[in-house]
């Protein structure tokens, strides 16, 4: 939970300010840790909620922050997936702007997806990527705009994010989930409280001169979608309906769900927790179910009887 996450991070330096750039899921909950631990922030959203202090940022229509808000930002962090085109929009909007600020560390955003299909097997940021999905192809191509734009940056590779209000808890819970068994299929995730704590270690690192240019950011425990969904129906004592074979599942997929089980690879997150030290609140789907199951208010309920079948 946000508290834990809190009382284990040190705030930038007074005169730092983060800038985050699509604040949804992950990049907000960035932002609540930086305004807790009283480092400014600055974030954006493509469309602000009425009432918040969000930034519109919408490269589609050309409204991007100004110069003399973004003046003083020490900090950058991307989440901004590239365009259709393959293009990085951030980049193409605010390129010019971003080489004139004071910036000590970006970080960008990318996915685990650019390694490709390893057959089960691990694979670190010494691996060479071979994306077989399109759109990792495209998150690859905007790694190297980055790395090409000589800002200080960090390339952030990420698995599947989950975290309170998206864990598969109420899909089990009601009976909505259907389960598929792919033996020796693994998945990798991170629960959104270490991204965010992962995040704040790398720029705290980097002040202390360790930078590597790619960062895997997952936990140590690559795992089934079967197994998590049965761990679920565990804390929550319901049964799960019995699993489909893929084989069977696979006839029924859209393209792009059947692009998610497509690859199959355990990322490893060695250079992050060993040579780096972030330590995981989280370090696996066990531990980060159990948040999520108290933060969505399933703790203290009345069990299902049974998962519908």
């Amino acid at each position: 939970m946000l508290n834990d996450l809190v009382n284990r991070c040190s705030p930038l330096p007074s005169d730092a300010t983060l800038c985050i750039l699509g604040a949804g899921f992950s990049g907000g909950h960035l932002a609540k840790l930086s305004k807790a631990l009283g480092t400014r922030v600055i974030s954006t959203r493509r469309r602000p909620k009425a009432g918040s202090d969000d930034l519109p940022f919408d490269s589609t229509n050309g409204m991007v922050p100004s110069q003399d808000v973004l003046a003083s930002v020490t900090h950058l962090i991307s989440t901004i997936p590239p365009t259709k085109e393959g293009t990085d929009p951030v980049l193409s909007c605010l390129g010019e702007q971003l080489q004139k600020l004071p910036l000590q560390w970006v970080g960008y955003f990318s996915t685990t997806g650019v390694y490709g299909n390893s057959n089960g097997n691990w694979v670190d940021e010494t691996n060479e990527p071979q994306p077989t999905q399109l759109r990792s192809q495209k998150r690859l191509d905007c790694e190297q705009l980055w790395r090409n734009s000589g800002l200080p940056v960090q390339i952030l590779r990420l698995p599947g994010i989950y975290g309170p209000g998206r864990s598969p808890l109420a899909a089990v819970h009601s009976g909505e989930v259907t389960p598929i068994d792919q033996p020796g299929q693994m998945f990798c995730r991170i629960h959104v409280d270490d991204l965010a704590g992962a995040c704040w270690h790398l720029m705290h690192r980097a002040a202390a001169g360790q930078r590597p240019t790619v960062v895997n950011i997952s936990d140590n425990r690559p795992a089934s979608r079967l197994e998590l969904q049965r761990f679920a129906a565990e804390l929550l004592g319901c049964k799960l309906p019995a699993p489909i074979p893929f084989s069977e599942a696979q006839t029924t997929m859209s393209p792009m769900a059947l692009s998610f089980w497509a690859d199959n690879r355990k990322v490893s997150n060695a250079l992050l927790r060993d040579e780096l030290g972030y330590t995981f609140l989280h370090p696996d789907y066990s531990s980060g179910l159990k948040d999520c199951f108290e933060a969505e208010g399933f703790n203290g309920m009345n069990p299902e009887p049974e998962a519908k079948p």
